[in-house]
């Protein structure tokens, strides 16, 4: 999966962002469940990944939802 940038993510709706937003949060889910579980993770910094494109995610919608754009 490729890294989501900001102007990307500026250009989507915001139904599309919350799409996307609910699938990465279930992803980062299985991934911790997995970490926890004692099961291998083929690519350790994909958490970190997720991590960050929810919090850009979240940063746009705020963003929009103050005005700012």
């Amino acid at each position: 999966m490729t890294i989501l940038r900001l102007k990307d993510l500026r250009k989507m709706s915001s139904e599309e962002r919350e799409k996307k937003l609910s699938e990465l949060r279930v992803e980062l889910t299985r991934l911790r469940m997995m970490s926890k579980a004692g099961g291998s993770i083929e690519d350790t910094s994909r958490i970190s990944e997720l991590r960050k494109a929810i919090a850009r995610i979240i940063t746009v919608q705020n963003e929009k939802s103050k005005g700012r754009e």
